[in-house]
């Protein structure tokens, strides 16, 4: 799986080391390598799968699919048609803010975060965060990538991680 990663520099901007996992994505045995071993440590403990869009939807849905569960959608700002729960969060390059529909998630709905990689732990807080608010219980976050050199753990306190892999 590491070796079908690219690595772009100062992208988005200048200084950041950019991890595109696409080409892993596009590797039909690679993503579901990656599926796998990103629901097995959390089997049993989750009735739907969360992705942050854009990559994290990727994720979430082959998830979804190979658990029989449903698939909830963390969506960037403006996105949504309906009435959302929405919050905001800083980005290691700049601000956002995310946002889920209110009746998405039944209250107590146990919910499998997914996301492509954990850098500061900004978005993935923050999308702890709305589904929380919505009375959903987060069972735990699955991440392809951690940046071991950002704070992204610490930013998710009471979340059980796991990283595939670390740079």
């Amino acid at each position: 799986m590491e070796r079908l990663c690219a690595t772009i520099a100062d992208y988005p901007s200048t200084g950041i080391v950019f991890k595109d996992l696409t080409p892993v994505f596009a590797d039909g045995p690679a993503l579901r390598e990656v599926v796998d071993a990103l629901i097995a440590p959390f089997a049993g403990q989750f009735d739907a799968v969360a992705g942050v869009e854009a990559r994290g939807f990727l994720l979430a849905a082959a998830a979804a699919y190979a658990t029989g569960t449903g698939v909830i959608t963390i969506r960037k700002a403006g996105k949504l048609p309906r009435a959302v729960f929405s919050e905001s969060y800083a980005l290691e390059y700049g601000k956002a803010t995310l946002e889920l529909h209110r009746d998405d998630v039944p209250a107590g709905t146990r919910v499998l975060i997914l996301d492509d990689v954990l850098a500061t732990g900004g978005t993935l807080g923050a999308a702890a965060r709305l589904l929380e608010r919505s009375g959903a219980h987060v069972a735990g976050i699955g991440v392809v990538l951690e940046i071991g050199a950002l704070p992204g753990r610490e930013n998710l306190p009471g979340h059980t991680v796991v990283s595939l892999l670390g740079v």
